[in-house]
């Protein structure tokens, strides 16, 4: 799953710096165990002048459909 965000999120934004990490160890035995919890650091010249809820959005509509499939918690930092 982690190569399949990185590679969504590259092919979209273009960014400088990317870090996709796994964190579904951080929430054994939370509700949605099975499905991943990952955290993004992104940037990218994409979200120069856009504001920080767009630029999650953004990211939202191009992991959209895992976002039932494979995703259960995403955090976000885009700049």
């Amino acid at each position: 799953m982690v190569g399949e965000i990185r590679a969504r999120l590259t092919a979209a934004f273009s960014p400088t710096e990317l870090e996709v990490a796994d964190e579904g160890h951080l929430h054994a035995g939370h509700a949605g165990e099975g499905k991943g919890h990952f955290h993004v650091r992104i940037v990218s010249p994409a979200f120069a002048g856009v504001l920080p809820i767009r630029r999650h959005r953004m990211i939202y509509a191009v992991l959209d459909d895992l976002m039932n499939r494979g995703i259960h918690a995403l955090s976000i930092d885009a700049k």
